[in-house]
């Protein structure tokens, strides 16, 4: 089952909070990437298969801008990324991530 990656940005960690908090709850997808970007922006990636992450990136999205001043700076989902982009990018699933991911 190919998987994809969806990526959020937020400005404000209660945003980003949120929207975490919604992704992992609306489907079946992992964090497998947390960070601050610039500026005050956080930034989560998730992965799962396709549907799931759309589904999850809606989710995400509108909770994250339902936050007391919360904006989603950016997002975006990359199906079925290449190998090399997985092996490049901090997108792959960790030691501390792989507890928490689901098989399918």
């Amino acid at each position: 089952m190919p998987e994809a990656v969806g990526v959020i940005e937020t400005l404000g960690f209660p945003s980003i909070l949120a929207t975490a908090d919604a992704v992992v709850k609306a489907a079946r997808v992992t964090i497998v990437y947390f960070d601050k970007a610039e500026k005050g922006d956080f930034i989560i990636a998730f992965r799962g298969p396709v549907s799931e992450v759309k589904r999850a990136m809606e989710e995400g999205i509108r909770e994250g801008a339902n936050v007391f001043g919360g904006v989603i700076q950016s997002h975006y989902i990359v199906p079925n990324p290449p190998p090399n982009v997985v092996d490049v990018l901090p997108i792959h699933y960790t030691e501390a991530s792989e507890p928490y991911r689901f098989t399918f």
